[in-house]
């Protein structure tokens, strides 16, 4: 297993939509118009540990009591695209699925009921003001959900190990594509799984996250980034990781009505997955 800095906070995957600057509204437009001439922006891994550094307190912070003024930013063709980071919304409704990561002691222990109860009440204030609020980042803790590799193709894979970058010695596992193209593979994907099945966790997962990319503008950028899992995996099985190859692969098949074929390949990402997942227990 690769050597993890200490000043590393792993293990989280990421789904981000970076928008054209022309889909926000003033005064927004303009803050991430001078934000993106900073040449000191954060990084995932400044986020990261901020909100970390919440839990240190007695009692700990469960979401920033202000929101983040920070995003990631990009260029797709010569247009500035924005990511913002939302992290006091994305905090909060992260909080619904925390029973479902840690047993009961160890979350009154991280964040005990008063402290969950009291944000929870904050959230349901603040959502009756915003009804309309969505994040632009989703992220997943030691795994990538399988429904996410559904929008992006193995040709827009990016792979750069740390040995390729000596300035920044950070692997980077990432997929980039344009919003309409996401789309397409959600609606067709969804198409061939109704087909063949009633329902199921992938069909509800496509579902969810088509109904997630509808809310942006159509030249937005998707990105599916490995973030902090690219430093518990060694290098060899992230060189060889072409889950999204194996998820497309799998669809086809189905369509084609090759169960055997559909089979293996969904056998090849659970094993891929599953012994990521093992390693949470292993740590």
């Amino acid at each position: 297993m690769p050597k993890v800095s200490s000043v590393v906070v792993p293990y989280a995957s990421y789904l981000r939509v970076y928008e054209p600057l022309a889909a926000f509204l003033e005064p927004e437009r303009g803050h991430w118009a001078r934000y993106a001439r900073r040449p000191d922006r954060p990084s995932y891994q400044d986020e990261l540990r901020r909100s970390l550094a919440d839990l240190l307190p007695t009692p700990p912070i469960a979401v920033p009591v202000h929101e983040s003024d920070d995003a990631f930013v990009t260029e797709v063709d010569g247009v500035l695209c924005v990511c913002p980071w939302r992290t006091r919304l994305r905090g909060w409704q992260a909080l619904d699925g925390l029973g479902e990561e840690l047993p009961p002691p160890v979350l009154d222990a991280v964040l005990p009921p008063l402290v969950r109860r009291q944000a929870t009440q904050d959230y349901e204030r603040w959502l009756s003001r915003n009804p309309d609020a969505r994040p632009w980042i989703r992220s997943s803790t030691w795994h990538v959900p399988l429904h996410w590799f559904v929008l992006v193709g193995d040709g827009e894979r990016e792979y750069t190990g740390a040995d390729a970058e000596p300035a920044a010695g950070v692997p980077v596992l990432r997929y980039r594509t344009p919003m309409v193209q996401a789309r397409r593979r959600v609606a067709r994907g969804l198409r061939t799984l109704r087909n063949t099945f009633d329902e199921g966790p992938l069909i509800e997962g496509l579902l969810d996250v088509g109904r997630w990319l509808e809310e942006f503008h159509p030249r937005s950028l998707v990105e599916l980034d490995y973030g902090g899992l690219v430093h518990v995996l060694p290098p060899e099985e992230l060189d060889g990781d072409h889950s999204a190859a194996d998820v497309a692969e799998g669809i086809e098949a189905l369509r084609q009505g090759d169960g055997a074929a559909a089979g293996e390949a969904y056998a090849r990402l659970v094993e891929r997955w599953r012994a990521v997942r093992d390693r949470r227990s292993a740590n």
